[in-house]
């Protein structure tokens, strides 16, 4: 009977003692959530913008890149065009040369 008392009262130590290191625990939680915040790390917090807004503000955003944009004026000189029989003179031109490097090729 003598050793169930002892039993009983170590229990019961035992009990007060985590009861204590609960509560420490929970002041500690506390702590490290207080210096999280003072890190920035507080909860991410999502905004929702509505589908008229994201259009408005797509509108505003042309018209400041709109107004903002050097202003292009048109060249004087117009657009030069190769005609199709200097085109094809060139490629005649250049299949010459071609056949005269592959003859000096098969000749070597």
């Amino acid at each position: 009977m003598a050793k169930l008392v002892g039993m009983v009262s170590i229990v019961a130590e035992l009990r007060v003692e985590r009861t204590n290191l609960v509560t420490q625990l929970k002041q500690v939680d506390k702590a490290l959530s207080a210096l999280g915040d003072l890190n920035g790390a507080s909860p991410v917090v999502k905004h929702r913008v509505s589908a008229a807004a994201r259009r408005k503000m797509s509108l505003a955003q042309k018209a400041r890149w709109a107004k903002s944009a050097p202003k292009v004026q048109p060249s004087a000189k117009p657009k030069r065009v190769m005609s199709a029989s200097a085109r094809r003179k060139i490629a005649v031109a250049q299949r010459a040369r071609w056949a005269k490097v592959k003859k000096l090729k098969s000749a070597a």
